[in-house]
């Protein structure tokens, strides 16, 4: 059997392309995979602070937010969320921009490394995402986290351990010093098998499009190594 595709994502849990991208990347490789036998892809997220200067417990609207730390004035601002709302729910997404709580998105990075020790990593993203944008609820307090995580399975009474421990505080910093390696300059970012990256919310026929070029070289490569065997 042909191993799966990797992918690595680097994202933010507070920033709405991400969302919206893994609704694209999701439906690409979903059509990826559909177009043959023994075709996998394998996902891993990476951390991304886009505003690590952010307060856990911001008081404000998300309009008081990009005029007050991003300088956007107001009218501007409402456009903008008017417009990423419309996006995200042409993927099926219901933002809910007036209960949004903005937070330091740190330590649900350090949930998500967990959660990947836990095989449990892509529920736990999914379930960061939902709360966040949807639900209205808390993403940066560790009480609050924990909570999230008791829903996707997760020991409750452990999470609240490591990070009040900081103890994946290191892992965050190695996916952000990589990042600054890669050139990442804003998310989500894609590494596709290693070789190739794709920024930003692309649609999902262009993430099958470099999914199945991506096969395709596999399967040039395996025949010129069996033809010089």
């Amino acid at each position: 059997m042909t191993e799966p595709i990797k992918v690595d994502i680097w994202s933010d849990i507070v920033c709405p392309w991400c969302y919206i991208g893994k609704r694209k990347f999701e439906a690409g490789s979903a059509a990826f995979a559909a177009a043959g036998e023994d075709r996998g892809v394998v996902v891993e997220y990476h951390s991304y602070e886009l505003s690590p200067d952010t307060p856990v417990d911001f008081e404000g609207s998300a309009i008081e937010y990009l005029v007050e730390r991003k300088g956007v004035e107001a009218a501007q601002a409402g456009e903008m969320l008017e417009r990423v709302t419309g996006i995200a729910a042409s993927v099926g997404l219901e933002y809910d921009y007036d209960s949004l709580q903005h937070t330091n998105t740190v330590k649900g990075h350090q949930l998500l490394h967990y959660a990947k020790t836990q095989g449990k990593q892509l529920e736990m993203k999914e379930r960061l995402f939902k709360a966040l944008f949807t639900e209205g609820r808390h993403v940066g307090r560790v009480p609050d986290l924990a909570d999230l995580a008791a829903e996707v399975g997760l020991n409750r009474a452990e999470v609240v351990r490591v990070l009040e421990a900081d103890e994946f505080l290191s892992e965050v910093r190695a996916d952000q010093s990589l990042a600054m390696e890669y050139g990442i300059q804003g998310v989500p970012f894609f590494v596709i098998d290693g070789r190739y990256g794709v920024s930003g919310a692309q649609e999902s026929a262009a993430f099958a499009q470099v999914l199945e070029q991506v096969w395709s070289e596999r399967d040039t490569n395996a025949e010129l190594e069996e033809a010089s065997a």
